[in-house]
């Protein structure tokens, strides 16, 4: 690039002077003397005297400049032809020749004038006026073109003096002029790439990805456009390389003059320059892209970093918020719960940190100059990453203890509550004879050997095991139960001491003597509200025992009320029904002020700005069937209809029986509360909700009455459970029985139906699909004959988790799916995946090599679905179902 760009600039190119070189009264045809020295030639020109002195000096002054420095200082030899002119002509050719001509001469041959009187005049003017012509040289007159070539070879002079030498002087005007363009046209284009270069060298890096960007594309388009400039630089030399060859090329024979060979050697030398500096600025031109490029990886790096490092610092904020360690085991669970939302949530911008610190390490291995910019944030993202890591882990620890302490204390309260529950549940009438004293002491024997498994019988070894963990308010809750301990222990130990006595007097025996019904004592069931999972077993008399002073009516078991009567059947525990109906006030209650005081007041204009937009025209969304609830509670299984089954528990069974199909409205209900928690969680917190909670004066907030519908149906469940269990093989049991069957069926088809709701991507009506029988989650193996090998062998060995629902119609398979929602609890869903008729299927119900695995098969066993159960009962369940729906449909045949 230097080398041009300090290169000589000529005074004069054939483009300047294009109309002097065209009358051609010089020219330099490429001829060479003996020794090698240019031969310029003036022809035979009428008006040669008549061209103006700057004409003829740019002309012969440009005609010198083109030989080459070592042609042109052996000296030129000056050919002038006046054959046809007179001396006058040849005297006006030398003056002005040796006047104004620039370069080295070395002879001067003169053609004189062939006619005999101009000859003469010649001869006789060449020897008068040599002197005068101040020319150094020879100047040697010839006769003819003869005499010419013994001086020079003919095959270095044109035609017109009788030589062989081929020269076209348009021809030679157009090669000069190319090849001037064409090292123009390098000069120009390496002053372009050195601009550029410069350009580039000065040019500051951007701050920013966008435009770093766009000066990456700028500058990657402008080397673009130099590099055509190149090709387009290189394909004009390379054209003009060729037509300078062409007459070697068009003949054989032919060669090129000297003159051409130096125009030869002048592209070759332009052409070689051009491609040095081509060179030279594509190894600028990389290291120049290349910094670009890691510039833009650079930038590209800080903005990922700066928005996973925002994503890091919110997610150790939320951390450091997340500060409690719960007062109850439910507030541990939940706060558990949180905690690994959370950590879930941190996966995604760990990981990018993660790989964006993985990242950063290549670049620095790639040699990227920025390595100091990019270690410190690598070494930021990691530490960021352990810190989070963990502080996630002692989170963790710490939650774990706070749930081992208050399952501790819960258990030790469970305890005393419990064994207040026992002491209280002993009749004193009972514990005056020696053997109801006896009764009840092996009963709290028998209750006390647990005490060591609830019981914090060593208190400091407690403290200093949750040391970390007690804040003064769980430390006082623990002091609270221990004393309570101590309390409930001196309380067992009172209890020992008087039964022990008792059971030691020798009292006289007791003559059995059954009093009249009219005479028996009546007394109201007392409401005693018992610790959760705490059932006492019902008591029984023998069958030929007679009702005494130690089996009062109202215990805890019934006899007949006519002396001497066998044993009929067992009362229902009273507590069961007391609570029942208790509940059952309150549920109806709740269910009321929820409908007065929530639903009306959507409708009240008084506070209808204060509803959320969200939330207009959305009460049957939000309250779903409550109010068809609420109706058929207060009207049908209202309190005073359970109160008439105290006596006669099998009406209680009844009760439920008759309204089996009532109870329905519970399944619409459920359906419909996956709706009404998205709009709660939307609209939950509005002023509307708050100000009609600080009317009720409700403790809780909406939310929660909104679930007592699910926890009612789940409750009838439990305490017909219980009921069963204290009256078990009595009369009425079947009735019971059944009944507690259609609660779970209510149930069941209540779950079914959340799961069925769920499901996404089916075209069809799921309803017309026919009753949701079973549906459940298992594993899948597919065996297609029509599938690849490959895709057989690999469906084989990895299972799918599928979710089934079994229709008397048609076998849905579904890909369950979890998700949060706005931080709350993950809701699944299930995604259509593919369908069977059951009107098409067969079943092979043992798979060989595991008992839990069955075959479902379509088309003649053109498609398998083999399905694992977690359970042997399970797949049992699910063959006996399909069982009944492929005998059903044989039997419709038929």
């Amino acid at each position: 690039t230097d080398e041009i760009m300090q290169q000589e600039i000529r005074p004069l190119v054939a483009v300047d002077i294009i109309e002097q070189l065209h009358r051609q009264f010089a020219i330099l045809s490429g001829g060479r003397g003996k020794d090698g020295a240019p031969i310029i030639t003036f022809p035979e020109f009428a008006g040669f005297s008549d061209i103006p002195d700057e004409d003829f000096l740019n002309v012969v002054t440009y005609l010198t400049s083109i030989p080459s420095l070592e042609a042109a200082s052996i000296g030129f030899i000056i050919i002038i032809d006046r054959r046809r002119d007179k001396w006058s002509a040849v005297k006006a050719s030398l003056t002005r020749i040796a006047g104004a001509f620039p370069g080295n001469l070395q002879l001067v041959f003169v053609l004189r004038p062939s006619r005999f009187i101009q000859r003469t005049i010649a001869d006789i003017g060449i020897k008068l006026y040599r002197d005068d012509f101040k020319m150094k040289v020879p100047i040697i007159m010839l006769n003819s073109v003869s005499d010419l070539h013994g001086y020079i070879d003919k095959s270095q002079l044109t035609r017109e003096l009788g030589g062989t030498l081929e020269y076209g002087h348009s021809q030679w005007i157009h090669h000069r002029t190319a090849i001037e363009n064409f090292a123009m046209t390098v000069k120009t284009t390496a002053q372009m790439l050195q601009t550029f270069g410069t350009d580039l060298a000065e040019t500051e890096l951007p701050n920013d990805v966008q435009c770093t960007e766009e000066l990456l594309s700028a500058h990657t388009d402008h080397h673009s456009k130099l590099k055509d400039e190149l090709k387009l630089a290189v394909k004009q030399g390379a054209t003009l390389l060729t037509c300078i060859r062409e007459p070697v090329t068009r003949s054989a024979n032919s060669k090129l003059s000297p003159d051409e060979l130096e125009n030869v050697a002048t592209v070759e030398r332009l052409l070689a320059q051009l491609d040095e500096t081509e060179k030279a600025f594509d190894q600028f031109w990389t290291k120049h892209h290349l910094k670009l490029e890691q510039c833009l990886q650079l930038r590209h790096f800080e903005h990922d970093f700066r928005e996973v490092k925002l994503a890091l610092d919110n997610l150790m904020e939320g951390q450091a918020g997340f500060a409690d360690i719960g007062d109850s085991v439910t507030r541990v669970e939940h706060l558990l719960r949180e905690q690994k939302q959370l950590e879930e949530k941190g996966q995604e911008p760990l990981e990018k940190a993660q790989s964006l610190a993985l990242h950063g390490e290549q670049l620095i291995q790639n040699n990227h100059y920025a390595v100091d910019s990019i270690r410190p944030k690598c070494v930021e993202l990691r530490r960021i990453c352990d810190d989070f890591t963990n502080e996630t882990k002692k989170k963790y620890d710490i939650l774990g203890k706070s749930l081992e302490l208050h399952k501790q204390l819960d258990k030790a309260s469970q305890w005393c509550e419990a064994g207040i529950y026992l002491l209280a549940s002993q009749a004193v009438d009972k514990c005056q004879s020696q053997e109801g004293a006896e009764t009840a002491l092996v009963e709290i024997e028998k209750f006390l050997v647990t005490a060591k498994e609830h019981q914090l019988s060593n208190p400091k070894e407690f403290y200093n095991q949750f040391d970390v963990i007690l804040t003064p308010e769980i430390k006082a809750n623990a002091q609270r139960i221990l004393q309570k301990l101590e309390d409930v222990q001196e309380m067992f130990d009172k209890r020992q001491v008087s039964l022990k006595k008792l059971a030691a007097k020798q009292t006289r025996p007791v003559q059995p003597v059954a009093p009249h019904p009219e005479s028996s004592p009546k007394r109201a069931s007392p409401k005693i509200t018992r610790p959760a999972g705490l059932h006492r077993p019902a008591q029984r008399c023998s069958p030929t025992r007679a009702r005494g002073p130690a089996c009062p009516r109202g215990a805890a078991f019934d006899c007949h009320s006519q002396p001497g009567a066998a044993w009929k059947m067992p009362r229902v525990q009273p507590h069961i029904i007391n609570e029942l109906i208790e509940t059952e006030r309150v549920y109806v209650e709740e269910l009321q002020s929820i409908i007065e005081g929530y639903a009306s007041e959507m409708d009240n204009p008084n506070l209808v700005h204060l509803i959320p937009s969200a939330l207009q025209n959305k009460k049957e969304i939000l309250f779903g069937n409550l109010p068809e609830i609420y109706e058929f509670h207060n009207r049908h299984v209202g309190a005073a209809e359970i109160e008439n089954c105290i006596e006669n528990p099998e009406l209680l069974a009844r009760c439920f029986l008759k309204r089996k199909e009532d109870l329905q409205i519970y399944e619409k209900y459920c359906q419909n509360k996956p709706r009404s928690e998205a709009l709660w969680r939307q609209c939950g917190d509005s002023i509307f909700f708050q100000e009609c909670q600080r009317k009720l004066d409700h403790k809780l907030s909406l939310d929660a009455y909104l679930l007592k519908p699910v926890q009612r149906i789940t409750k009838y469940q439990l305490l017909l459970k219980e009921m069963l269990k204290c009256s078990k093989n009595s009369e009425g049991t079947a009735e019971l029985e059944e009944a507690l069957a259609t609660v779970l069926d209510i149930i069941k088809s209540v779950n079914d139906s959340m799961h069925q709701i769920a499901i996404t991507g089916y075209e069809g009506d799921v309803s017309e699909l026919g009753k949701l029988l079973m549906q459940g989650s298992f594993n899948v193996w597919t065996d297609h004959k029509k599938g690849h090998n490959k895709v057989k062998d690999l469906a084989r060995f990895k299972p799918m988790q599928r979710h089934l629902f079994l229709y008397t119609k048609m076998l849905l398979f579904c890909k369950k799916r979890e998700e949060n929602t706005d931080g709350h609890e993950k809701t699944a869903s299930y995604s259509f995946k593919n369908s069977l008729k059951m009107s098409t299927v067969g079943i092979t119900e043992n798979v060989k090599g595991d008992n839990k695995k069955f075959e479902i098969w379509y088309n003649g066993r053109e498609e398998v679905y083999i399905i694992q159960a977690s359970s042997v009962e399970l797949k049992n369940t699910w063959i006996s179902e399909i069982r009944k729906v492929l005998t059903g449909q044989l039997e419709a045949c038929r």
